[in-house]
């Protein structure tokens, strides 16, 4: 069955930022000679240098935000590419390999994840039996600490996402087998992706989800994959509205 919902006909809100760091392997260029340059060639990639420090005599950081579709290998091959092709006449094979990567939100990761523990009480119902019934889909994986970095063959990076999809018509949904359906999909989907999912709030008319993700998955591919498999397992109807949020968390 093709997948409801897609690139093309969901729209994302999004604030996915960054932090980024690089490793010369010599003496660094001064920004005050490639940055300008740099910015707008990122631009078509969907990634935006905002700025840029040097930390240690070895070391650039940026703050970089970025679109959807990018995956943060993306982010990292843009920078350092362009960067590389700015400078290229200077210094032909300026950065060393390895690099670091953090997903940088509003709100601390902590303070987040207690955002999604919450929802239940920030969305009362007014039946007590309903409530009551809600509270088995407020999940918590006290196994996932996404503190924890994750690492590839040549650096380490955290990848965290706050996700959220809202209920087709804000329709209410409250029967328990459904609500059992989509949180086993949300499940699923997890394992199968190795995703690092820390809190699940299944609420009748809308899903927040924290989790860690896999360094060459984009924002976009990691909702519209809960999204998916949600309706899926629930018939293959558009459970959801054709739109969601993304945000990195700390």
């Amino acid at each position: 069955m093709p997948p409801i919902y897609t690139a093309e006909n969901t729209k994302a809100a999004y604030e996915l930022n960054w932090g980024l760091t690089v490793f010369w392997r010599a003496a660094p260029v001064p920004d005050t000679q490639w940055l300008t340059a740099l910015q707008p060639a990122t631009e078509p990639d969907g990634v935006r240098v905002l700025k840029h420090r040097l930390t240690t005599g070895d070391a650039s950081q940026f703050f970089v935000s970025t679109k959807p579709h990018v995956a943060p290998e993306a982010l990292l091959r843009s920078v350092k590419g362009r960067l590389q092709h700015a400078i290229r006449e200077q210094v032909p094979k300026a950065f060393q390999r390895n690099y670091c990567l953090r997903g940088i939100g509003a709100a601390t990761r902590s303070a987040v994840e207690q955002y999604v523990a919450d929802q239940l009480g920030h969305h009362r119902m007014a039946d007590p039996n309903v409530q009551q019934r809600l509270a088995r889909f407020q999940k918590s994986y006290p196994d996932v600490d996404l503190s924890l970095p994750s690492f590839s063959a040549h650096g380490e990076y955290w990848y965290n996402l706050h996700v959220v999809f809202v209920s087709a018509e804000r329709w209410m949904e409250i029967r328990e087998r459904v609500l059992e359906l989509r949180l086993a999909a949300i499940e699923a989907t997890a394992a199968k992706c190795g995703h690092r999912l820390s809190r699940a709030a299944i609420l009748p008319d809308h899903v927040h989800l924290t989790l860690g993700c896999g360094i060459s998955e984009s924002p976009e591919q990691v909702a519209l994959g809960y999204m998916n498999a949600c309706a899926a397992a629930c018939g293959g109807k558009p459970e959801w509205m054709f739109s969601y949020y993304s945000g990195t968390i700390g």
